[in-house]
């Protein structure tokens, strides 16, 4: 009886403490959850326009800081879709506001985990809205497991690596950027 209650025990330890997230590969860099969001998508040969974008907005403070967030992160390839010239136009400082508005309608506050985000769109019978920092939406869906994103203009953008521990959040590549509106 015993060792039957110490095994029930061991078992609900297991089953409420927090998820432990593999260290993940993300553009070629192993991403420590040691870093925060900047510094390993820094590290990320696939994220070098999302970290551009993110310094020339100004929001690398924001995004080293306590958070936590979750964040969309688009990779090149995904800012390579846009019409050509769109990202070149965001970057310039006349258009800041605009850039802004782009990079943290990619990023919802607290830490949000594929099984969250799963759980979520189960409760939502098939859907979930998430507030974004930029004050929109991002309708987030599934099919099985596999999670997409469908932003305000009706875009939708897959979830292809998931779970990568941030000190301060989380980050989850995904493969088109969301557009606002």
């Amino acid at each position: 009886m015993k060792k039957l209650l110490i095994a029930a025990v061991a078992l609900l330890a297991v089953a409420v403490a927090p998820k432990a997230y593999a260290q993940k590969t993300v553009g070629g860099a192993v991403m420590s959850p040691a870093k925060n969001i900047v510094q390993n998508a820094s590290g990320s040969k696939d994220h070098t326009t999302l970290v551009a974008a993110v310094k020339a907005a100004g929001l690398a403070p924001t995004l080293s800081a306590a958070g936590p967030y979750t964040v969309f992160a688009p990779t090149n390839e995904a800012f390579a879709k846009l019409p050509a010239g769109t990202v070149d136009n965001l970057m310039k400082p006349a258009n800041k506001a605009s850039l802004i508005k782009t990079l943290t309608y990619h990023v919802v506050p607290g830490k949000l985990s594929s099984t969250d985000l799963l759980t979520k769109v189960k409760e939502g019978k098939g859907k979930t809205e998430l507030s974004t920092l930029s004050g929109g939406t991002i309708t987030v869906m599934s099919q099985g497991t596999k999670l997409y994103l469908v932003d305000e203009k009706g875009g939708k953008s897959w979830i292809t690596i998931d779970d990568v521990a941030q000190s301060n959040g989380i980050i989850h590549v995904v493969n088109t950027v969301l557009m606002p509106n």
